[in-house]
């Protein structure tokens, strides 16, 4: 069983409220628009991280981190990008590609609104983090927490910061 810790959209922000869901992780997937990379660099001093990078994110990130993150936990398949839309509505660029071949597990960030939608045509879960920074419109900063166990997801959670800013 692993503990995964979600979350998107830091732009360049991260703090003891994110750090305290951290430890209690046994993984943390960061679904793009870092900012600074002292974000991710904090993240892989507590846990393993998996992290692509998002439209905001430079040089640096786009070196570190892919745009496209497909890897396998606990028998669970699962594809992490930044702009990916949602059930219905995915990003155009992912449209054929996840047709093809579904992960169990579909994790996008980008529209810093918290969205946990099962896709009943292609039999996967998406997931969209919200934000967990301080930038953008988003009223409250959000992660998710949840466990993969053998194939299975399960104990899904909302995480709910405080109020951005």
């Amino acid at each position: 069983m692993k503990k995964i810790l979600l979350l998107s959209d830091t732009h360049s922000f991260i703090d003891e409220k994110i750090l305290k869901f951290v430890k209690q992780a046994d993984e943390v997937w960061h679904a793009g628009d870092i900012g600074n990379l002292e974000v991710t660099d904090t993240l892989k001093k507590l846990k393993p991280l998996r992290a692509v990078f998002g439209n905001i994110d430079g040089a640096d990130a786009r070196s570190e981190f892919p745009l496209d993150a497909k890897f396998e936990v606990e028998k669970v398949t699962v594809w992490m990008t930044h702009i990916g839309g949602y059930p219905n509505k995915y990003y155009k660029r992912i449209r054929d590609k996840i047709k093809l071949n579904p992960p169990k597990i579909f994790i996008s960030g980008h529209s810093h609104i918290l969205k946990v939608q099962y896709d009943k045509k292609l039999n996967l879960l998406h997931l969209n983090p919200g934000a967990a920074g301080n930038h953008g419109f988003h009223k409250v900063r959000t992660m998710l927490r949840f466990e993969l166990d053998n194939s299975e997801i399960k104990n899904m959670e909302i995480i709910e910061l405080d109020k951005r800013g």
